[in-house]
């Protein structure tokens, strides 16, 4: 066997290499898990009450709620790559200075959400065709959970740099202790004390603010790990200039989430104009399908933080045995969850809501789900090599051409089958990702 250029067989049964993965991987999927846990419980919750239109009215709201922190998601994947490249190359000055230019950012733009929330709901609202009912408690959900913002952003920050800095277990308990904060309060409020949609959106906002004073503890013991440190020293990055390279990344990824969620939520948007079960039943497969993107993206946390410290080092050969082996173990966990999918698939959504007729509905669409899980995870794992490399145009790029030249298009050819066209664009948006990226990974010298 070849010592320097390890075959993908040779990687895969390479101990060192596979606990090095699992110990940054599995903290991040064991916390990842619980963010779509988070939407599952709100839609078991919900799901439970006596109509579909709590459960559309709260799937709707999260969705623009989602939409806007996925848009904003840049915070932590520029950030992420950024200081996994400083901390590659030793470089504590430009580490401290990422962080504080990424949480004055975060700041900034959580403001301007919550200064723009009436405007921002009335047009996502205007996108919709969704009945009287759902809309009226996708309001009283919204009207709410916005006031987070703010910490929601400051808490992609602060988890960027931590997984940047390879410190997986911080934002592990970040992530857990926030969401089992949001699941125990949701059975609090909705169940106990019957404060009902209201209710889902105030426990999601005591899970950010959890999740923030966690984040903020773990940051603060990193810091003052460094010899003599002190909060002082972060003062001179307090300024408005110097963010050219930050921003650029950002604007990259920006417009790459722009296209994510612009296929998400005309799913969501379109699903509701078909009906209140329909827009329920997607709201339980999305949320499957948010639990698959999780748990891969523990993986691809992997790949871009030994991305980018490879980067940082100019190593080659670590960059190559990192994509190889995060590559097969993903392809190992997808056909994992296609498995448990079609065998417990309708147990799961039995679980989930006791509304026959969305039960009926989304076990209809049940095999979209099932094999959505092949045709997604090396876009998953991409995203984390690219985001490693600080390469978002790469991403942006394959972003646009799945969602322009592959969603919509597909959508539009099948939109006579209803809410099977829509799945049939994920499918076929999810496909294009993944084989735009390999194709540039395989064939570029970018990695050379």
């Amino acid at each position: 066997m070849n010592v320097t250029k390890l075959s993908w067989l040779a990687l895969l049964l390479n101990g060192n290499k596979n606990r090095q993965l699992f110990a940054l991987a599995l903290p991040m999927i064991l916390s990842n898990i619980t963010i779509p846990l988070l939407g599952l419980v709100d839609t078991a919750v919900i799901g439970h009450l006596s109509d579909a239109y709590y459960l559309g009215g709260v799937a709707l709201g999260s969705t623009i709620i989602t939409l806007i922190i996925w848009l904003l998601g840049f915070l932590r994947m520029a950030t992420t790559g950024l200081v996994a490249q400083a901390y590659g190359a030793n470089d504590i000055h430009a580490q401290h200075k990422l962080l504080v230019q990424g949480t004055i950012l975060a700041t900034l733009l959580g403001i301007s959400v919550i200064a723009l929330q009436v405007p921002i709901l009335n047009l996502a609202l205007g996108l919709s065709e969704a009945s009287s009912e759902v809309e009226h408690y996708c309001r009283e959900y919204f009207q709410v959970r916005i006031w987070s913002t703010p910490f929601a952003l400051l808490n992609l920050v602060m988890l960027g740099w931590l997984l940047g800095r390879q410190q997986p277990k911080a934002a592990m308990w970040q992530l857990i202790l926030a969401n089992l904060a949001n699941i125990i309060l949701d059975l609090v409020f909705v169940l106990g004390l019957g404060w009902g949609v209201k209710g889902a959106a105030l426990a999601s906002i005591f899970a950010d603010l959890t999740a923030f004073s966690v984040a903020l503890t773990m940051v603060l013991q990193q810091l003052k790990r460094a010899p003599y440190f002190h909060l002082s020293q972060l003062l001179p990055h307090v300024t408005l200039t110097g963010y050219g390279k930050l921003l650029g990344l950002n604007t990259d990824i920006f417009i790459r989430s722009l296209c994510l969620q612009a296929a998400f939520a005309f799913m969501t948007f379109h699903g509701a104009g078909l009906g209140d079960n329909t827009v329920a039943a997607n709201a339980v497969l999305l949320n499957l399908l948010l639990l698959i993107s999780y748990a891969l993206d523990g993986i691809a946390y992997y790949a871009e933080a030994e991305v980018g410290r490879a980067y940082g080092q100019k190593n080659t050969q670590l960059l190559r045995d990192t994509v190889i082996l995060a590559w097969c173990w993903s392809a190992i966990a997808a056909l994992g969850f296609c498995v448990a999918f079609s065998l417990w698939g309708n147990n799961i959504i039995a679980l989930m809501t006791s509304i026959d007729e969305v039960k009926t509905t989304a076990q209809t669409y049940l095999i979209w789900l099932i094999l959505l899980p092949l045709w997604s995870f090396s876009s998953y794992l991409f995203d984390g090599v690219y985001i490693g490399a600080a390469k978002g145009k790469v991403m942006r790029n394959s972003m646009i051409f799945a969602t322009f030249g592959a969603f919509f298009p597909t959508w539009l050819l099948l939109q006579d089958l209803g809410n099977h066209a829509l799945w049939a664009a994920m499918s076929a948006f999810m496909l294009t990702r993944s084989l735009s990226l390999i194709g540039h990974y395989r064939f570029s010298k970018v990695f050379t």
